[in-house]
Order: C-alpha cells, then structure tokens, then sequence
C-alpha cells in the first residue's frame, strides 16, 4: 500500500431495533458521500424489513447477524466486512441520528490509506441530554483516565469514532473487548495502552424524544464493572511504561480542545 494513497472509507452503522430512526439517520449521513455499512444486531422482523430495503440502494451494505450479540459484536463483524472490502477506515456513528452530521467531515477529513489514527468524538450535548447521561458518564471517564494515566482519551463512550480497519483489527484479534457496550471504551484504551495516535474531535449530540436505549441495567453494569477492574489491572502492570512514556512524550493539546498522543 502506498503512503500516498487516499482513505478508501465508509459509514459504519449498528444496528439493533431502529425501524423508525434508521432511513432518516442513513438520509442524513447520505450529505457525507460515503458508502454505507448497516450492520444488523439480530433486529426483529419490522426492523430487519426495513434494513432490506435500504440495502437495495447501491451505496449501502447489510450485513446481518443472525440474533443478537450486542454493540462490541456488531462493530466487529463491521470492521471484518470492511476488511474484506478493502476499505483503509470507517466511520461509526449510531443509528439513533443523535449525532449532528454537519460536525462529522472532520472524522473523515485529511486521510491516507495508512494513517493509523484512532479519531474519538466528545459529545457537545444540548439542552435534551437527561442530566442522569450527563453526570454517570463521568464515572466511566474518571475509571479511564485512571487506566491510562491520561487525559488523552477525552469521552470514550461517544458512538461517533473513526477506525483504522487493518489496525483496529490487529487489536481485536488479540484483545475482543467484549461482545457489548464494553468495547466503546476498552478498545480506546488498549488502542493508547499500544502507543497508538488519538485525536478528540467535537460533535453535538441531541437526545431524541422518542429514543431507543438498548442498555441492560444489571447486565451491562456488570459487564462494565468487570472490564474496569481488567483494565485496571492492565494498567498496573503497565505502569512503568506509562510513567515513562508521560516523562519522554507530553501530552500536546491544540487551541480547539482536542488531544493529541
């Protein structure tokens, strides 16, 4: 593969029970001029109707899997897809349409083949956020920048990020990070755990009233509770290198807010 080469990218959507959200979120994400990536989460028979119909349009992929498995699980089979088709990133974007779409060229922009560049959006949440989202998100924050030692990674659980596909790949087949809502924030700290460039790039978030969660109260906690403490073991026995790597490469921030390592 050439430095030289441009970006071969693509529009990467999970998808798990959007009927009603998903052709207005695809039309909009449309105005970006990239291919389409639905990956279907087992969704019931409205859902998956629909999804076939909009995978008859030439610009969009569907990929199916045949019950549920959960978001980690479905970014993956994305992220395989996108393998096979030989595309160099792909953008991920929830299929809620909560993610302003006007803010997402610069996950997109100024991109080679090769660029191994993990671009993570911090959400600018309006008035519609309940404030419960807001302020639980900080837990997880705080547990990642304890992992890392790190400011670096500025909102991991943000469903807007761009990936590297060969590299993001190489990652999971050593490390799945689970096959639901863990993989949001396990997969950007091994991602830094690895030296790996992030970027944070800003994105408005608007909730929609008639929103569709998918989070399992008990069972996603769980889940989460568990790949904190791995996480937090991994940083322990990392953490010579890491004290080391924060004395050797500061961490460089631009005027924007963004981070950059």
């Amino acid at each position: 593969m050439s430095m030289d080469s441009p970006a071969r990218t693509a529009i990467l959507i999970p998808v798990y029970n959007h009927a009603e959200a998903i052709g207005p979120t695809l039309m909009r994400l449309r105005t970006l001029g990239q291919p389409i990536l639905l990956v279907d989460d087992g969704s019931d028979l409205a859902c998956a109707a629909v999804l076939d119909r909009l995978a008859e349009a030439a610009d969009v992929d569907l990929v199916r899997l045949p019950h549920n498995r959960g978001k980690g699980a479905t970014v993956r089979a994305g992220l395989e897809r996108a393998a096979a088709r030989n595309l160099s990133h792909v953008l991920q974007v929830d299929a809620d349409g909560q993610h302003e779409v006007d803010d997402l060229p610069p996950f997109l922009g100024g991109l080679r083949a090769d660029d191994e560049v993990l671009r993570i959006g911090y959400p600018r949440f309006d008035a519609s956020v309940p404030r419960h989202r807001f302020y639980s998100r900080y837990i997880t924050h705080s547990l990642v920048w304890l992992a890392t030692l790190s400011f670096t990674l500025r909102d991991t659980m943000c469903g807007v990020k761009l990936y590297p596909v060969a590299a993001t790949n190489r990652l999971l087949s050593r490390y799945p990070c689970g096959d639901r809502m863990q993989l949001d924030s396990e997969l950007p700290v091994r991602w830094y755990w690895q030296g790996g460039r992030v970027e944070n790039l800003p994105v408005r978030v608007h909730y929609p009233v008639d929103g569709i969660s998918h989070f399992a109260l008990w069972r996603d906690n769980c889940l989460l509770a568990g790949m904190h403490l791995r996480l937090l073991g991994g940083m322990l026995t990392r953490l010579p290198a890491l004290l080391a790597r924060h004395r050797m490469r500061p961490r460089a921030s631009s005027a924007d807010g963004q981070s950059r390592q």
